[in-house]
């Protein structure tokens, strides 16, 4: 099921993309040259380093530095000065925001570079059909923020039958500087706090391979994780409606895990940024740019809100 539905993801994006108005080819310019860095989101990491690898490409004068970290680290190196992009799977919060300010007295610049979502993942054998919020609250949280007040700790108690049913519950997650854990937290336990049972992993890779490595798993991840013997489970907010991270589902926002990706940048207002920092952004927002998100599992942005963003630091398509 993993593998069709990541093919169906860019059958549909290839599709998609092509239905609607297509964005410019990249034109490089002369005499762009220096060093970038982005420090931040370990969700962001592949579409990252398919973006500096092609853009050190056309511009062999540009070293281009990946550090993926956790979107919790964005923050601090963009108020430092120690990265020029910060890659963030979720939103900035208002107190990071602020210490941003404090230090150069006007907030960062937001840009959404991709369409993604969070993915629950079970073992490929496991007969659950579906879960909702209030279950997965119950699994993952022991503070109930979310309308119960059981906990739930192995496959019976979500009535699944024997010799399942016996099994008690392994979970796994994400780790708190990441911003796909503050997602969930936010989302799903309703702000509560995650219970000590769960392992929380530094990169979004491990979280499926351990769901993979034990049948009586789950975890959640961005959903272009992929591991062998793991089955992306179909999820509901609070009834049995389930529906999966399709791509029309994603785009659409019927899928309740559905999140934008992001990049910040610190721009100072009625001040153009360098120029090597102006033409990755535009490269991001290329045709060549949102190909490579595709072939990295995400959905890439329309034309429209390409222009969007592109016009909060001063540029055009």
């Amino acid at each position: 099921m993993r593998r069709s539905l990541i093919a169906g993801l860019l059958v549909f994006v290839t599709s998609f993309c092509s239905a609607s108005t297509p964005l410019p080819d990249y034109k490089a310019i002369q005499g762009i040259s220096g060093n970038l860095t982005s420090v931040g989101s370990d969700s962001l990491a592949g579409i990252i380093t398919a973006w500096a690898e092609e853009f050190s490409a056309l511009y062999p004068s540009v070293n281009v530095q990946v550090q993926a970290s956790g979107s919790s680290t964005a923050v601090p190196a963009l108020t430092q000065g120690t990265a020029q992009f910060g890659p963030m799977s979720r939103e900035m919060q208002p107190s990071e925001i602020a210490a941003f300010e404090r230090e150069y007295g006007y907030a960062p610049i937001e840009l959404v570079v991709a369409l993604d979502a969070l993915g629950v993942f079970v073992h490929q054998d496991n007969p659950i059909q579906g879960l909702n919020f209030v279950e997965l609250d119950a699994i993952f949280s022991t503070t109930y923020f979310c309308g119960t007040n059981r906990y739930i700790d192995t496959w019976s108690d979500l009535g699944v039958l024997q010799p399942w049913g016996k099994l008690k519950i392994q979970k796994y997650g994400r780790n708190p500087v990441s911003g796909t854990h503050g997602v969930f937290k936010s989302k799903v336990l309703c702000g509560g706090d995650f219970d000590s049972s769960v392992n929380e992993l530094l990169g979004a890779t491990s979280v499926v391979q351990g769901v993979a490595s034990s049948v009586s798993s789950i975890g959640y991840s961005g959903v272009a994780s992929t591991a062998v013997g793991t089955r992306l489970l179909p999820i509901a907010e609070f009834d049995d409606n389930y529906t999966l991270p399709t791509p029309e589902n994603i785009i659409s926002g019927k899928y309740p895990l559905s999140r934008q990706l992001y990049i910040y940048v610190n721009k100072q207002p009625n001040r153009a940024l360098p120029r090597s920092q102006r033409e990755l952004i535009r490269f991001i927002y290329s045709k060549q740019g949102q190909q490579a998100v595709s072939r990295e599992g995400y959905i890439p942005i329309s034309r429209e809100l390409a222009q969007k963003e592109l016009g909060k630091v001063g540029l055009k398509l």
